[in-house]
């Protein structure tokens, strides 16, 4: 299996799919607790595409090291950087999903752009989560405590709730997602360490990427659905759009977070068709920018 090895010892593992050195590159930074697998069909309508599509385990996460340190999101950013570097990616597309959001707004804001041509923010935690003095809006801690505590407690439980409710929204009226959705990701989540799971509820949740965003001057689009329980959108992905100058955003009516499935072939497209340089989405309102 392929492996990056990072500066601190880590062995990264990642699918690159079409790995043709003349496609451009789409690199897919996964979400929590997942790993790569959870980008598959993305991974494959983009290679199908003609496009190089590349997915990592995160540190902690899949068939990467367990490592005991490290779990946060400047490790995460860096080790992108070297998975980055390693195959020698250029005019590379960014595409992050959830605590991958997280993952490379983080990297643009401490490697800069230099290789990256796109970037594409998918039911993201960026800017900042938390709920703080300056982030009233945000999450109160309460909520991430109890997710910790839920994975002390039993985390296997931990992951089937969240699966059988608002990952998928499958606790809303009308909604049944298959069976084998919901086990896919708890099978990921199992597949991770418990130390680095733990860990990472405070990198996702309590990381501020507000100056990170800022820093972002390549064509970006942000995608989140306006019914997500997870991050909700108006914590996440308006905030975000807000932020990075000249951003487009396209909203998934009643989506839920775990939009990589119940909405994959939308999600694809949309994917498929920024990449093609095709605009997605709306402008953000200058107005929103200055809000």
């Amino acid at each position: 299996m392929p492996f990056v090895t990072t500066t601190d010892g880590v062995d990264i593992f990642y699918k690159d799919w079409n790995p043709d050195p003349a496609a451009r590159p789409v690199v897919m930074s996964h979400g929590w607790p997942l790993n790569s697998d959870s980008w598959e069909a993305q991974q494959m309508a983009l290679a199908d595409a003609g496009f190089r599509a590349i997915a990592h385990d995160r540190r902690g996460h899949g068939r990467s090291t367990q490592v005991w340190d490290g779990n946060d999101m400047d490790h995460y950013a860096d080790d992108l950087a070297a998975l980055i570097e390693a195959l020698d990616l250029r005019d590379a597309i960014l595409v992050g999903f959830s605590t991958g959001g997280g993952e490379v707004t983080r990297y643009i804001g401490r490697h800069g752009t230099a290789r990256v041509s796109g970037l594409v923010l998918v039911s993201a935690v960026p800017p900042f989560m938390l709920q703080t003095a300056d982030n009233p809006g945000g999450v109160p801690i309460g909520v991430f405590d109890g997710i910790r505590a839920g994975s002390l407690a039993d985390r296997s439980q931990l992951y089937r709730d969240l699966a059988d409710g608002p990952f998928f929204g499958n606790n809303r009226d009308g909604v049944d997602i298959a069976q084998g959705t919901r086990d896919a990701f708890w099978r990921q989540g199992l597949q991770a360490g418990h130390k680095n799971a733990y860990d990472s509820i405070a990198a996702f949740s309590a990381t501020d990427m507000r100056n990170d965003l800022a820093k972002v001057d390549v064509p970006t689009l942000i995608i989140h659905g306006d019914d997500d329980q997870v991050v909700p959108i108006d914590v996440g992905g308006r905030k975000s759009a807000a932020i990075v100058p000249g951003a487009r955003i396209k909203e998934y009516p009643g989506a839920p977070h775990g939009i990589t499935d119940t909405h994959k072939d939308e999600l694809s497209a949309d994917l498929i068709a920024f990449a093609r340089g095709e605009a997605v989405g709306e402008p953000v309102a200058a107005e929103a920018v200055t809000a």
